[in-house]
């Protein structure tokens, strides 16, 4: 019988999750949470009522997607709304440039990663933030419908992120218009298999528009924005507190 061997991988446990850190290291990244909301509403508070529109960063201004975003963006734009992205290429450039030629507002929300991304030229005032959710919150925070153009994952996110919130009641029932039914398809189907499985129920395809028309998803937003929520053109007002020292536009 051979002697038994000592267990040697047991100093060598992969750790998959490292479970609660140091009070003092949680302490430390709730400030810098906090710290990074308090820069995004001192950029954001008075960028007025915002569309948001989301994309994919990889599109350049030849691609018909970016084109269609930029159309999209100027009707929009010249309807009042404030056209918000996250700032970057692509989808993002595209709508914050479509906003720039009509005289419209156009902020964003930049993201910071690893391999910087840089913020678009088209921005009339930006804001980099380092976590995701932040960003998303502030994406969703300042806007009054959202525009989910094609793209990848981030795309997808942002747009379940925001279905979930109005499904669940826990945002208004902000309009959501999805462009482009061709390439959207297969989630469309999905969609309709989840509400034959009763897995949502079929009031919920009621939350958003699946289109290829710019003139239906204007007239969508007029009304379903717009109208449902009251909204009127800003007026001066006499004296405003900047209490967060919030600049205006």
């Amino acid at each position: 019988m051979g002697i038994p061997q000592k267990n040697t991988n047991s100093k060598q446990e992969i750790r998959f999750l490292e479970g609660p850190q140091s009070r003092w290291s949680e302490f430390v990244f709730s400030v810098k949470v906090l710290f990074e909301f308090i820069k995004g509403f001192r950029t954001l508070h008075f960028a007025g009522p915002c569309v948001t529109i989301f994309g994919s960063a990889r599109f350049g201004e030849d691609h018909p997607t970016y084109q269609q975003t930029q159309e999209i963006a100027s009707s929009i734009a010249r309807l009042g709304f404030t056209i918000m992205t996250g700032g970057g290429p692509g989808v993002m450039e595209a709508a914050n440039r479509g906003a720039r030629e009509v005289g419209g507002r156009s902020v964003g929300c930049n993201i910071v990663l690893p391999h910087e991304q840089m913020p678009n030229p088209y921005l009339d005032k930006q804001v980099n933030i380092r976590y995701f959710f932040v960003r998303k919150t502030l994406l969703i925070k300042y806007s009054y419908a959202f525009i989910v153009m094609p793209g990848g994952f981030g795309t997808l996110d942002e747009y379940f992120e925001a279905l979930t919130l109005i499904q669940t009641g826990k945002l208004r029932e902000f309009p959501i218009i999805i462009f482009d039914k061709s390439y959207h398809h297969d989630i469309i189907e999905h969609i309709e298999k989840m509400k034959k499985l009763g897995t949502i129920s079929a009031d919920d395809l009621e939350l958003c528009l699946f289109t290829d028309s710019v003139e239906e998803a204007v007239n969508y937003l007029e009304l379903n924005a717009i109208r449902k929520f009251n909204l009127k053109p800003e007026e001066k007002k006499k004296k405003t507190s900047w209490w967060l020292f919030e600049r205006k536009y």
